[in-house]
């Protein structure tokens, strides 16, 4: 391991950094595993069970068992994770007219549904993920409430994917993310759950 000016860096590739990050997932204790469970999505039986279920061989296993519980989720369950889901925002220093638009679409969407409005922006730029929310949210206030249950509870099972990768993938405690090309910083919000 080197280190220069920003500090250390990772040696260690995407793959061998998935499979540490596996790794210490599997044996991390059992409530730290949930807690970091739960912050990929907000159910309790959800994160009990994933947390049960280690060790995962890999981490397909371990996304196949995201979906299968997902699935399994009840709609008390898919509610518990919806309110612990923040409201889509702006960086502060976006257009003033942007963030009103932002504001006023989901404050329909939450008048009509009673929740906040979740998509997966996974395969978006980030760049574009305020025209992606804007165009979600207009084009799911058409759907009526059975319609719009299943997409969310769908939309839910995919950011639990995408926020179980980032936690799997982040770089060990002490390292700098890879900031090779195409790459992004994890978020710290998921990254640093597994502190091991």
């Amino acid at each position: 391991m080197t280190a220069d000016a920003t500090g250390p860096t990772d040696p260690a590739g995407p793959n061998d950094r998935r499979l540490a990050g596996l790794a210490r997932f599997n044996a991390a204790p059992f409530l730290v595993a949930e807690a970091a469970l739960l912050e990929c999505c907000g159910s309790t039986r959800w994160a009990h069970r994933m947390a049960s279920y280690r060790p995962y061989p890999d981490l397909d296993s371990l996304l196949a068992a995201s979906d299968e519980a997902g699935y399994d989720l009840s709609p008390t369950d898919v509610a518990e994770a919806l309110a612990g889901e923040a409201a889509p925002s702006l960086h502060e220093d976006a257009p003033h007219a942007a963030r009103l638009a932002l504001h006023a679409a989901h404050a329909a969407y939450v008048t009509k549904f009673g929740h906040p409005f979740v998509i997966c922006l996974d395969g978006h730029r980030p760049s574009h993920h305020v025209d992606q929310v804007l165009a979600g949210i207009r084009a799911r206030l058409a759907h009526d409430e059975d319609e719009e249950r299943s997409l969310t509870a769908e939309e839910m099972r995919r950011l639990a994917r995408e926020r179980i990768i980032e936690l799997v993938t982040a770089p060990s405690p002490g390292t700098a993310p890879d900031t090779g090309a195409g790459s992004e910083t994890p978020s710290p919000s998921v990254a640093d759950r597994l502190p091991l």
